[in-house]
């Protein structure tokens, strides 16, 4: 059923009654509901949505939506937002393919300013945008919303920092669903920070700016009178940096968050909104600091417990478990991961050796540059993170890593398509811009024993930095297919051979693809022979050489973007050695790869071995 229009009027108003004000509060539950019965049924963001919805229902009161541009940072907070801007009905649709993404989307809706799937880039937009009003003279104000957690990374502080110092009108809301202040203080530190931003203290400040400019001798008194005001508020860090300060508020009272907004307009300066909110509001299981909620698959509303869960191990536990079995022999191995302890697997070890195995927060930067000093001194980091977030992370790649030539370890999780998050999530870029730098080490295992030998040769390569790639839920190729052997630097794995012309060349996850491949060819009578490539860089040059004495038809599979891709990797090494080979690669074409379920997306992209297999036989 569509909402109520009544809703959607309150939104419009610009004073509200209680009776309007009980309706508002009607809304953020119907809002709930409606998100949980998706969530539920689909996937997707759930406690951090959730925890959210009354602080954008306010900023919908207070604001005009496009005209004042919401930024979301990460924006899996937004599906209330959604829901508010015409996509009540389609939100079923919530990260299927072809239908409403889970993050703002701007070709989606003109109420979503910007595509948001990567944290902290939110305070940064919005200077931009202020910058772009100031020049253009209007008076609209970018309202941003950004989580405690996405505070903890750099860029936030750098777009804080002229912020300060421009002093743009422009309203940040910290949602702190994960900080706690003491009753005692949250009281007073709130009537203060409330009181100092409000209209007559504000003209306070102003006076005695003019007596700080006008009588020289006063300004110790008039400093310290102040200051005495801020070091009882947490907002005495905001307030040093030139930004006023709204807070603590309660994040789920519409009639304080609805004040403080008003305030905060009216008051044409940058200003922080401190509130504090419940993670996973409104859904008992879910609320509180449960990482396990942050992300959920389908799940029974009424229990709370997942639908389906598979017995057989992820790739991401297979490699905690290697790693946790490899660090209880060898103390000199350490983890670093960046805000993604249980999504790598590395809580395991965190819990099991805290002082060697770190969550740095979102700061993927920091997290590699560390490693290579640590690896500088002896030890033997592993940096677990995401292909999409170590990304972030690429001049320290170069500059702190590749240079210096450290032994630090690259573990890539959810390398390839990882579905439903989107284009933002895609680990797709690793190989292509890891390749080119040098000094790396780059190999990748096609299934869960492999993965294992892979940590363990990573753990012994002590002359160069290295990564290695694994995919998010499972591998393609099933177990025990083919026999597991220890990785030797740059060599290759010939694990079929044939009399024919064709071969077909897999890299990590690209190999079960091949095989799938090679099954659905032998069926068309079309023989062919599989290798597994293993390290893109080194290259095998003499198994290369030797193979394309052999075979003149050569696929590539690899779950990476064709442009710098193993296909490109393999063609230039072709024609440098002047081999009379034919080369197509099945990797990913030049175009960001859309969300929804990752068997789904490859249909979509041609990539379903019946699909695949057609396209070879045609190129035959």
């Amino acid at each position: 059923m569509p909402l109520d229009p009544k809703y959607l009027e309150i939104l419009s108003k610009k004073e509200w009654s209680e009776e309007d004000f009980t309706l508002l509060n009607e809304l953020a539950q119907k809002i709930r509901d409606r998100i949980l019965e998706v969530v539920s049924h689909n996937g997707g963001h759930l406690s951090s949505t959730l925890g959210a919805v009354e602080l954008i229902i306010g900023m919908h009161c207070v604001f005009n939506s496009p005209k004042d541009p919401f930024i979301f940072d990460v924006s899996h907070q937004a599906y209330a937002h959604k829901l508010l801007t015409n996509r009540w009905e389609n939100f079923e649709s919530l990260r299927q393919i072809n239908g409403i993404s889970g993050f703002t989307k701007p070709s989606e809706s003109e109420h979503d300013y910007f595509i948001a799937g990567h944290s902290s880039t939110s305070i940064s937009l919005g200077v931009g945008v202020a910058k772009a009003f100031s020049l253009q003279g209007t008076n609209q104000i970018p309202v941003v919303l950004i989580g405690d957690g996405a505070m903890s990374a750099g860029l936030a502080y750098e777009a804080l920092n002229e912020l300060g110092d421009r002093k743009y009108p422009m309203v940040i809301i910290l949602n702190d669903n994960e900080m706690s202040i003491a009753e005692p203080i949250g009281a007073i530190s709130k009537y203060l920070s409330q009181a100092i931003a409000g209209r007559f203290t504000q003209k306070i400040k102003g006076k005695i700016e003019n007596i700080l400019n006008n009588m020289p001798n006063a300004t110790y008194l008039a400093k310290r009178f102040e200051e005495s005001l801020k070091l009882i508020t947490p907002g005495i860090f905001f307030e040093e940096l030139g930004l006023d300060y709204i807070g603590p508020i309660d994040g789920h009272n519409l009639k304080e968050i609805i004040k403080a907004l008003q305030l905060a307009k009216s008051i044409q300066k940058p200003i922080v909104i401190h509130a504090q909110t419940l993670k996973g509001k409104g859904y008992p299981p879910a609320e509180g600091h449960l990482e396990q909620w942050h992300g959920v698959s389908p799940f029974d509303r009424q229990k709370g417990t997942a639908l389906s869960k598979s017995n057989a191990k992820s790739p991401t536990q297979v490699f905690s478990q290697t790693l946790l079995e490899i660090a209880k022999e060898d103390s000199k191995v350490v983890g670093i991961t960046a805000a993604m302890p249980s999504g790598t697997g590395l809580d395991l070890l965190i819990k099991a050796f805290p002082e060697r195995f770190w969550d740095v927060a979102i700061a993927e930067q920091h997290a590699t540059t560390q490693a290579s000093s640590l690896a500088k001194e002896g030890l033997k980091p592993f940096v677990v993170i995401y292909s999409t977030f170590l990304q972030r992370a690429f001049d320290q790649i170069i500059h702190d890593v590749g240079i210096m030539k450290t032994p630090v370890k690259f573990a890539i999780d959810r390398a390839g398509i990882v579905g439903e998050d989107g284009e933002t999530h895609q680990g797709v870029f690793d190989i292509a811009y890891l390749n080119m730098i040098p000094n790396f080490v780059l190999f990748a295992p096609r299934d869960q024993a492999t993965l294992s030998l892979c940590v363990h040769f990573a753990n012994h390569l002590s002359s160069a930095p290295c990564a290695f790639r694994y995919p998010r839920k499972s591998f393609k190729l099933s177990e025990g297919i083919f026999k597991a052997t220890p990785f030797e630097l740059g060599k290759l794995e010939i694990l079929k051979v044939s009399q024919s012309e064709i071969l077909l060349l897999g890299y990590g996850n690209g190999v079960g693809r091949a095989y799938e491949c090679l099954l659905e060819l032998e069926k068309a009578g079309v023989a062919c022979s599989l290798v597994d490539l293993r390290f893109v860089k080194p290259l095998d040059t003499q198994g290369l050489l030797s193979l394309g004495q052999k075979y003149t038809k050569w696929f590539v599979f690899s779950d990476s973007v064709k442009i710098g891709g193993i296909g490109q990797i393999l063609s230039a090494f072709a024609q440098e050695h002047h081999l009379n080979i034919k080369i197509h690669s099945f990797e990913f074409a030049d175009a960001f790869i859309p969300h929804g379920k990752v068997e789904a997306i490859e249909s979509q992209l041609g990539l379903s071995a019946p699909k695949l297999t057609q396209q070879i036989l045609q190129h035959l």
